[in-house]
């Protein structure tokens, strides 16, 4: 399926000379999520995943449909303060300052297959965070999967190491 035609390109959003690629514009099609669904548990069907851990906020659309298919259990992976109970947390550096990512304690068992999940994939900073938080509970990292990805922004360097698979790619 030719996913970039359904995705809206907003010229100089958030800010002057950036090109914002939005897929709310693909998931609202019926037959484009299902795809993108489709296309995601095929590749990582029959891996031995236990869990599949979404990014906030757009990875839990893709993770928890794809968890369900892959008999895995979800992980959310948020912002501070938004868990309840005993967490890791990691700060990670964007562009133009930091930010932070946490996960409860308890959610990744020694050894557990991990299967990242996010909308996108541009300077890998949150990804690379993500994979931190994973391995410091003892996690095992599986992939890491993206429906799009900004080739040219370099963020596979900062996942060395990791599979990464991308559904759509963009120079």
């Amino acid at each position: 399926m030719d996913y970039k035609s359904f995705i809206r390109e907003v010229p100089d959003f958030p800010k002057p000379g950036i090109l914002f690629y939005d897929i709310t514009t693909l998931l609202k099609e019926p037959i484009c999520l299902r795809a993108i669904i489709d296309d995601l548990v095929q590749k990582y069907q029959g891996t031995g995943i236990s869990k599949v851990v979404g990014i906030e906020s757009r990875g839990f659309i893709l993770g928890s449909p794809l968890a369900y298919h892959l008999n895995a259990g979800f992980v959310p992976v948020r912002k501070p303060g938004k868990l309840p109970a005993d967490v890791f947390e990691v700060k990670y550096h964007l562009e133009y300052g930091s930010n932070s990512l946490a996960i409860h304690r308890d959610a990744i068992q020694e050894g557990e297959s991990v299967l990242i999940v996010d909308d996108l994939l541009a300077t890998g900073g949150t990804a690379s965070a993500t994979v931190h938080l994973i391995q410091q509970l003892g996690g095992e990292i599986a992939g890491v999967g993206f429906l799009v990805e900004l080739s040219g922004l370099d963020g596979r360097k900062k996942l060395n190491g990791c599979a990464i698979h991308s559904l759509i790619t963009y120079a």
